[in-house]
């Protein structure tokens, strides 16, 4: 009876094979919208969550205020000083690195060019917190670092900037505002970071220089710590909260003025988010199955009026009310599920095309792809229902006066 009814159901979509490729249109797009949306997202999101990792995963920020919101603050921001980091250096045996970080923008000039970038003051722990290497050079000495020699190191962005291709930037000397500093160094290329900021675009000098001829003072507004393999975040964060809280002479109940920031926090975040705007745009483009749907049951009426005398030649031979009603059902679901199946074709080539043209991890989720073949059968039941009803009620001598 089933098998019956299905190959009837081919044979009146491809008797009518246009039509009901017209009809199809309208589950194809929507189950393709679907299955693209949800997929993109969660390769967009997965994309994401490795470059932030890239930043450091294992990366701890420690900033000198507590903010709770944009624009405010618990308490003046009290800056750490030169003591703090070497206390947390010494106190804090989960940490692999320690740095002190801080940045301004400045104008690079060498020659007759000039260049607008970042001076960051750092020390030498800041290579190993941030993973990165010299391409040429080396790193700056204990002594430059303790004295705050003029010497900096440079990224390749301001290589290219200010000596080109073809010229080595190692030993020259390049002014920095108010101050000359040699050439020691340049890092390897870095690229854009996940927010879009050229890394390559920074220019590194020890952090004493940085003080006594960019700030003016031995301020410290960031430390930066990178904890060691198999320890966890947490805990090197509880012991530096503790460490600082001394420090700052806290008491138990009194709230803290500083903070300790890590990545983890800021991949949820951004993983809520995508998450989020991926839901959405999944409901959005499931909007069109409901069209499809409606499409499917117009389509279906007409077939329905089409073949009035072949309803009342069947019930007239012996066919009964439920004969009929599920031979137009089948029909819808059919015709859904053709679509649907194209559908996720079509949905899977956009997930791979998009995700080739953006340079997104390629994610093919195979539980959304099942969930909307299936949906799309649904539409086909839910939708072919009122037409099969109409069908199947029929009265056999109207229907086979029906001209």
């Amino acid at each position: 009876m089933l098998i019956n009814a299905l190959l009837q159901a081919l044979r009146e979509i491809r008797r009518n094979l246009m039509r009901s490729m017209l009809t199809a249109i309208g589950i194809v797009i929507g189950i393709a919208s679907v299955i693209a949306m949800v997929n993109i997202g969660k390769g967009a999101s997965e994309s994401i969550t490795k470059s932030i990792t890239k930043l450091g995963s294992n990366t701890l920020y420690i900033l000198p205020s507590q903010e709770h919101g944009p624009g405010t603050q618990s308490a003046v921001s009290k800056p750490f000083k030169m003591r703090d980091v070497e206390l947390i250096k010494e106190s804090i045996f989960a940490l692999q690195a320690v740095s002190p970080a801080e940045s301004a923008t400045l104008t690079a000039l060498y020659k007759d060019k000039n260049y607008q970038t970042n001076i960051r003051g750092v020390d030498n722990d800041y290579f190993t917190i941030q993973n990165w290497e010299l391409t040429s050079g080396r790193k700056f000495t204990n002594s430059e670092i303790r004295t705050g020699l003029n010497t900096c190191i440079i990224g390749k962005t301001v290589v290219d900037t200010l000596f080109g291709q073809n010229e080595n930037p190692v030993g020259k000397k390049i002014r920095v505002q108010k101050f000359t500093c040699e050439v020691a160094g340049v890092l390897e290329t870095k690229g854009a970071n996940t927010f879009g900021r050229d890394q390559d675009d920074i220019i590194l000098v020890p952090l004493k220089l940085f003080q006594r001829r960019i700030s003016g003072n031995d301020n410290i507004h960031l430390i930066m710590a990178s904890v060691k393999e198999n320890i966890p975040l947490e805990e090197a964060t509880v012991q530096i909260q503790q460490l600082i809280r001394e420090r700052r002479h806290l008491k138990p109940e009194d709230e803290e003025n500083f903070s300790v920031r890590n990545m983890s926090s800021l991949v949820d975040t951004i993983s809520q988010i995508t998450n989020m705007l991926t839901i959405m745009l999944g409901a959005v483009a499931a909007i069109s199955l409901v069209v499809g749907g409606i499409g499917i049951m117009n389509i279906m009426l007409v077939s329905v009026t089409e073949r009035t005398r072949e309803i009342g030649i069947r019930m007239a031979v012996g066919a009964m009310a439920q004969d009929i009603m599920i031979q137009f059902l089948i029909e819808a679901v059919v015709l859904s599920g053709l679509g649907g199946i194209i559908g996720v074709i079509v949905g899977i080539a956009i997930t791979v095309g998009v995700s080739v043209g953006m340079d997104i991890t390629l994610i093919i989720d195979p539980s959304i792809t099942i969930i909307a073949l299936m949906f799309s059968m649904l539409i086909g039941i839910v939708f072919g229902i009122v037409p099969a009803r109409k069908a199947s009620n029929m009265n056999p001598i109207d229907a086979l006066r029906y001209e």
